[in-house]
């Protein structure tokens, strides 16, 4: 016997009215500090990277481009150029070789190990935050100084633990939990926008 239909109206209202209920005021003091880390890390030409699996993957490639190229040409006039910024998760033939040859928990703390350097700073997008090569990012972010964010839902599983700044929704919704991640870069987006460096 099928279900009866449910209103769409009905069900689209409350799919937001939880994404709205997840930030909270200590979500927002997180957020603000992380905008923070990322105008330090612009004004002092570090490099910002960014990793995910399946949806947070496609979201760590929007999010590059946003903080590479759009926070530098929206806002107010001048023009600046953008963060240095990588999606981990954006060379198909880095991952698959990375994958193949070390293990798919390697592929983005071995990218790390070659590109990063101390001060620079590693954003993790996680829905679980149980995903060993996420876990291995952290780990390995730590080890060379670099500070690491994780933007997290469910109950936050071991990127939590290890992130030295977590942004945790306790929400058991992947979809919500992905929403969550494009808003707060475009939050953190439109804030650099509007505060470029003064030299850059």
């Amino acid at each position: 016997m099928a279900h009866p239909e449910s209103s769409f109206s009905n069900d689209a209202f409350n799919y937001l009215s939880r994404l709205n209920s997840v930030f909270t005021e200590d979500i927002f003091k997180l957020i603000e500090l992380l905008a923070q880390d990322l105008l330090s890390v612009w004004r002092n030409k570090q490099q910002v990277f960014i990793c995910g699996n399946g949806g947070s993957a496609a979201n760590a490639i929007h999010l590059a481009n946003d903080f590479q190229y759009g926070i530098g040409n929206c806002g107010p006039p001048p023009k600046h150029l953008g963060l240095r910024v990588e999606a981990l998760c954006a060379n198909q033939g880095i991952i698959t070789c990375l994958a193949n040859d070390t293990g798919y928990e390697n592929i983005y703390s071995n990218q790390l190990q070659v590109k990063a350097n101390p001060n620079d700073l590693l954003i993790v997008l996680s829905g679980s935050g149980k995903s060993s090569n996420v876990i291995n990012a952290i780990k390995t972010a730590r080890l060379m100084g670099l500070k690491s964010y994780a933007i997290l839902a469910y109950n936050g599983g071991e990127c939590k633990k290890l992130a030295d700044h977590s942004i945790h929704f306790p929400i058991d919704d992947m979809q919500i939990a992905e929403d969550t991640q494009l808003i707060i870069s475009h939050m953190c987006m439109q804030w650099l926008s509007s505060n470029k460096p003064l030299a850059n």
